[in-house]
């Protein structure tokens, strides 16, 4: 069978000689099909990785997108809290301002009546309200009792032994160095140091977690009337959820869980849900003794 094959010719350089090789020309043929076929897998390796090299690339730059909204609207919801929480305590001042300027109203009257209301009362009025006082009069422990006990409902004192390092309202973030609304007292002290509550109350919450994340271990009590205080960052806590306390138990100690750059305690006090200023709170007068008889626990 006759086959077609191509002829090469070699010559030696010192001999002369001549050598024939004959090449199948089948076989050229397969080597040049296995050279394109080699070529176009390659291009399509090249092309497919420049492919996902630019997938990777899009990847990337939409993630890198994304972080920055997420930092974005992170710090958005802090300035709108801040706002909130601003809000909420200006709206509770004014409505105490309100409330007092209404009791004011009843108590005098319309300015046309002051003048009548001052009128010296007749007899039978003057009795009336001698029987009226003679009947509702208690004994006078009681009513102090009472009245240190309404006390001891409001914090009162220092919850810790310590200095204070930051204070409330508008400040420089320690972490951004922007503008922040600092919605306590920063009281530093060092690890270990024991915290007491301010205020009768109940503790409503106690550890991590919770919609307060950045402020680690956190101890939240309630006294009633609308009075909360928080003691943020603790190392320890050592009461729990729903236990009674009174003013001066232990409910933690000092530490820098949470967002914080050093070990202090983080005080707040809530009034309505809006947090005022602290300070206010930390020099009043502590009375315990008498409210320790009345109160129930």
């Amino acid at each position: 069978m006759k086959q077609d094959y191509f002829i090469v010719v070699l010559a030696h350089s010192l001999h002369g000689r001549l050598r024939r090789v004959h090449i199948p020309q089948k076989f050229v043929y397969g080597v040049l099909m296995l050279a394109v076929f080699g070529l176009m897998s390659l291009v399509g390796v090249v092309s497919s990785y420049a492919r996902m090299a630019l997938k990777v690339s899009n990847y990337n730059t939409l993630k890198n997108e994304a972080d920055n909204l997420r930092a974005r609207y992170a710090k958005l919801q802090r300035s709108v809290n801040q706002t909130n929480e601003q809000l909420a305590t200006l709206q509770n001042f004014a409505e105490q301002v309100s409330v007092a300027y209404g009791i004011k109203q009843k108590l005098e009257g319309p300015a046309d009546l002051v003048a009548e209301a001052r009128l010296t009362p007749t007899l039978s009025e003057s009795i009336a309200e001698y029987d009226y006082l003679r009947s509702a009069t208690l004994p006078r422990v009681t009513r102090e009792s009472a009245s240190v006990l309404r006390q001891t409902m409001v914090p009162a004192g220092w919850p810790v032994n310590g200095r204070l390092e930051s204070g409330y309202g508008v400040r420089s973030d320690p972490f951004s160095n922007e503008g922040a609304y600092h919605t306590g007292l920063d009281i530093t002290a060092p690890i270990g140091t024991r915290v007491s509550v301010t205020a009768n109350g109940t503790v409503i919450q106690a550890g991590m977690g919770g919609n307060f994340s950045g402020y680690g271990r956190v101890v939240i009590v309630d006294h009633g009337n609308g009075y909360q205080t928080y003691y943020g960052h603790l190392s320890r806590v050592t009461v729990m959820p729903g236990q009674l306390v009174r003013q001066g138990d232990i409910v933690g100690e000092v530490g820098m869980t949470g967002r914080t750059t050093g070990p202090h305690l983080h005080y707040e006090v809530r009034v309505g849900a809006a947090p005022v200023n602290p300070y206010r709170f930390l020099n009043k007068p502590i009375a315990v003794e008498a409210a320790a008889r009345d109160f129930p626990f």
